[in-house]
């Protein structure tokens, strides 16, 4: 079974082992077929299996099927719209049977749209997470990115452009509005934009309207922004998150050790305060 990575837009990104996998695999599963075609047509390639969709509103019924035909020796083939399978599309499922089953996995490697829109974001890269698409709904959402107020690493979203400006503004409010952060558009193609800024600045650009398909990248919290996440920001606050956890029957040293790192400050720190506020040393 083999995943493969399919161009985001340029053609001219399809890799060599992308053509000669389209043209003799024995099976190949396309989220879109139409997409498929279009995309072999543009490649020259004819393809010499069969193909079938899958995609989300048959991934499950279809998945042993296709375990069942890479068991029996079928060269699977797995493909997306564009990009690499399974990332916030359709294949994971596929690929764990697989496993299960004792099945061979490989991949085509490719292009891949968080990776693109990380490296030219301008953020750090030396860490990051990926996110995927929020919830549609906003107080899902705002649930989802308040969870992820405190995140130090740079994280990649993907949105779709009638929602962008309600993500961007959604996460000003959560993140803040000076919080670095870009918007990649249209990756690899005609149109290929990237806008960088704040998010107060580009949910204000985004309300004059965005198309395309869209990754956002948003840089992650300061340790400031950490410990205002955390509701940790104070002395007082310390001692009174200490205090929960002994009372929730967690030892003092533990907790303390528990709550300097939530807070994003040292150790010690948390432990004068807590002296302070007893009145008495115990061991730290």
């Amino acid at each position: 079974m083999v995943l493969a990575a399919t161009p985001l837009g340029n053609i001219g990104d399809a890799p060599p082992r992308l053509i000669e996998l389209l043209a003799t695999a024995d099976v190949i599963a396309a989220e879109d077929t139409r997409r498929l075609h279009r995309l072999m047509s543009d490649l020259g390639v004819t393809p010499t299996g069969r193909i079938v969709s899958y995609f989300e509103g048959n991934e499950i019924a279809r998945t042993d099927s296709l375990v069942q035909a890479a068991l029996e020796g079928a060269v699977i083939a797995v493909v997306t719209d564009a990009g690499m399978p399974s990332v916030s599309d359709p294949g994971y499922r596929l690929v764990a049977d697989a496993v299960a089953a004792g099945i061979n996995v490989t991949i085509v490697p490719g292009p891949s749209a968080v990776l693109a829109a990380l490296a030219v974001s301008g953020l750090p890269v030396d860490r990051f997470c990926f996110e995927g698409f929020l919830p549609r709904k906003g107080g899902e959402r705002s649930t989802r990115l308040a969870q992820l107020a405190a995140e130090p690493r740079t994280m990649v979203f993907f949105e779709a452009p009638h929602r962008i400006e309600a993500t961007l503004r959604a996460m000003a409010e959560s993140f803040g509005a000076d919080r670095a952060a870009a918007v990649c558009r249209e990756l690899t193609k005609t149109y290929e934009e990237v806008k960088r800024g704040g998010l107060g600045e580009l949910a204000g650009w985004a309300a004059e309207g965005v198309r395309g398909e869209i990754t956002v990248v948003v840089s992650g919290a300061s340790e400031s922004e950490q410990r205002e996440a955390s509701g940790l920001v104070s002395a007082d606050d310390w001692v009174a998150a200490v205090a929960a956890r002994e009372a929730d029957g967690e030892d003092r040293k533990a907790a303390i050790g528990a709550v300097a790192k939530e807070a994003g400050v040292p150790r010690r720190e948390v432990y004068a305060a807590v002296v302070a506020a007893k009145g008495s040393a115990p061991a730290p």
